[in-house]
């Protein structure tokens, strides 16, 4: 591509996505753009930005394409341990039994930090029965979302997770890869969302935790600043939210407060009045 075609095409994925692409990820951008002519049929660039602009499903094939999917099961457990241990005590202590409590991994990528969610409570919060909790995963890759509802997983994905949980929440495949069981594939609902779409965002309700973990260190400021206004309306008031250790909500600090608990940092809205 040309510097102008390069900047066209970025110029395209920023206003869809709120990430910013450029020369320093010219040949990240390339490769996938290759990728994508070949597979579309189209017979240059100048056509394949006109099929962009003209068909939902390439952009979101070549969006699909680009997002990072680096993810794991108990990613970042210190979060998992206090969401067990002091963020969801706090919330249920201003709800009766019964009544819902709503978490919200956003990007959830291929689902693995989503059924995290499910498996730490099952084994660690002793009233999850009492709650109805709601888990949600979105994200802005369809193709991701597709591989999480299957919940098939290989090695790599499970290798923080203990053997013994292994053995009692999945099931092993013929090809050596594991499919978490039925009724917790069952226990997470997928639905795509994009950080920098306010009506996204908002389609999905309000949340008592969100777990929204190194997204926000892909976006320039403009977009993060989308995000995380975004990020506040989805929590609910008293509603908490877990930032990847590298990240901060310093502009936000007048509606959102930081509350450390033992081992994690977190931000917490601030409850209505």
């Amino acid at each position: 591509m040309t510097p102008q075609e390069l900047e066209q095409l970025c110029d395209f994925l920023y206003r869809r996505t709120g990430l910013a692409y450029g020369e320093a990820k010219r040949y990240y951008v390339e490769r996938r753009v290759a990728e994508r002519l070949a597979s579309s049929g189209a017979p240059g660039f100048a056509a394949y930005m006109a099929r962009l602009r003209t068909s939902p499903e390439e952009a979101e094939a070549l969006v699909n394409s680009l997002t990072v999917k680096e993810t794991y099961f108990y990613r970042e457990a210190y979060q998992l341990q206090c969401l067990s241990g002091w963020m969801l005590p706090e919330i249920a202590a201003r709800r009766r039994p019964g009544d819902r409590i709503r978490l919200w991994s956003m990007p959830c990528a291929t689902g693995e930090e989503a059924y995290s969610l499910a498996l730490w409570l099952l084994e660690n919060w002793p009233v999850v029965d009492a709650y109805h909790v709601e888990i949600v995963g979105s994200d802005i890759d369809t193709r991701a979302l597709a591989a999480a509802a299957a919940g098939e997983y290989g090695a790599r994905a499970l290798s923080r997770l203990p053997p013994g949980l292994v053995a009692r929440y999945f099931e092993r495949l013929p090809d050596g890869r594991h499919r978490i069981v039925q009724d917790l594939r069952e226990s997470v609902r997928f639905v795509p969302a994009n950080l920098v779409e306010p009506a996204s965002m908002a389609a999905q309700g309000g949340f008592d935790v969100i777990f929204c973990r190194n997204a926000l260190i892909y976006f320039d400021k403009a977009s993060r600043d989308r995000a995380m206004e975004n990020l506040h309306k989805a929590l609910l008031p008293g509603g908490f939210l877990c930032l990847g250790h590298s990240e901060t909500m310093a502009p936000l600090m007048g509606r959102l407060r930081p509350r450390r608990f033992p081992g994690a940092l977190v931000h917490q809205r601030a409850e209505e009045a």
